[in-house]
Order: structure tokens, then sequence, then C-alpha cells
């Protein structure tokens, strides 16, 4: 069992009150943040990685590899998940090392076919490292959509792969919490160009002035 909890440390304390750490309570309905960013980071590396598999002639396959991609969408899993395992926020930035480690080890690109499994089985894991209570795998197969016998596999294979490392220190917990914060940033700055452009706009509606389309469209 781990003991890494953000309640623990010093590091990086305002990233984790910006990523929604310390507001979560039982019972609150509000969605941490981490999970937003956590789904947009995935979505954009799986994005790139369909591009490049479309004009690859190597296709990487492996036992994450789904026949087909899923019609639920990475935020939508991840959602699914964090409702219905009560697992720990931080269960997900560990979960998002947990797969940068093993796309490392195997080369593996992230993509539609692989993402849901590899999240299953990384968030299923950091939960049984890092929390103190936490279902068995019947119940997380149920939840990521899979049969208890393909997630046990899923498992053994993660874990293999890892070398069984599983544990995170603080310094490399907050560095990654620390990357995800700059995705709000950055996403709070185009947000706030975005509303000066539209209040541009409003205000000559004859203006045909575009200074502000390079920044927006990037």
């Amino acid at each position: 069992m781990g003991s890494l909890t953000v309640d623990n440390g010093n590091i990086y304390p305002e990233v984790y009150r910006r990523l929604g750490f310390k507001e979560l309570k039982k019972g609150a309905s509000r969605t941490p943040r981490v999970l937003t960013l956590l789904s947009s980071i995935l979505e954009k590396a799986v994005e790139k990685n369909e591009k490049l598999r479309e004009t690859s002639e190597t296709k990487d396959v492996t036992v994450f590899h789904a026949l087909r991609a899923p019609a639920i969408s990475i935020w939508q899993y991840i959602d699914r998940i964090f409702k219905y395992s009560y697992c720990s926020p931080a269960c997900f930035v560990i979960a998002h090392i947990y797969m940068d480690r093993f796309l490392e080890q195997t080369c593996v690109r992230l993509t539609a076919l692989n993402v849901h499994r590899l999240l299953i089985t990384s968030v299923m894991l950091a939960a049984k490292f890092n929390d103190d209570a936490f279902f068995n795998n019947a119940y997380y197969a149920k939840v990521g959509g899979i049969t208890t016998t393909e997630l046990n596999r899923l498992e053994m294979k993660f874990l293999f792969t890892l070398d069984f490392r599983l544990q995170v220190n603080l310094n490399t917990f907050g560095t990654y919490c620390y990357q995800l914060e700059k995705e709000t940033s950055e996403a709070l700055e185009v947000e706030r160009l975005i509303k000066a452009c539209r209040t541009e706009e409003s205000w000559s509606n004859n203006d045909d002035s575009t200074a502000c389309a390079p920044t927006v469209a990037r």
C-alpha cells in the first residue's frame, strides 16, 4: 500500500488547489479539474498518434489494443471510472505516470484502440497502491466495460512491463501536477483572448480587423 497523498507534502500547494484536490469532499458533486485536464492531454496525444498511424506501415499491437475503438470518449470514460470507483483524484495523476512509464518501456503509441484499456488498468493499480480502500478486479472490469479475465491479463502485462515499479515519489507527483496545471493556465489564457476578441467585435461590428485571429486559431 502506498502512502502518497496531496495532504502530506508542501510541494506545489497552490497547484494542488487549482487542480481541485483540496476542495473535494465526500459526497461532493463537483468534478476535480485534474480529470478534465488529463482527458484533454490524452485526447491530444491520441489525435496526434492516430494521424501518424494512418501513414505508418508498421502497426504496434499489444494486449491493450481493441479490435475497434470504443464509442465512449476518453473524458466520459475517465468520468465513469471516477464516479464508480470512488478512488482519490490523485490516482489519476499516478495513473498518468504509470501510463507514461508503460509507453516508454514498450515504445507503443497511445491510440483510440488502447487508451481505454490502459486507463482502467493504470487507475486500478494506482488505487490499489495508493488508496486505503479499493474494489476487486471484477468490479473494476465492470466499470471499464471488459471481462474480469481480460483485466487480470492486462494487469499482469502492465505490472511486468513496469517491472512492478509502482512507487511514485512526491517530487515526480508534483512535477506531473505542475504540468497539468500549466494546461489550465494556457487554456484560461486562450479563453481570455477569445472573450477579448468577442468584446472587441461587440464594440465595432463594422470593423473587419482580424488582429485576434492568429492567436485564437493556435
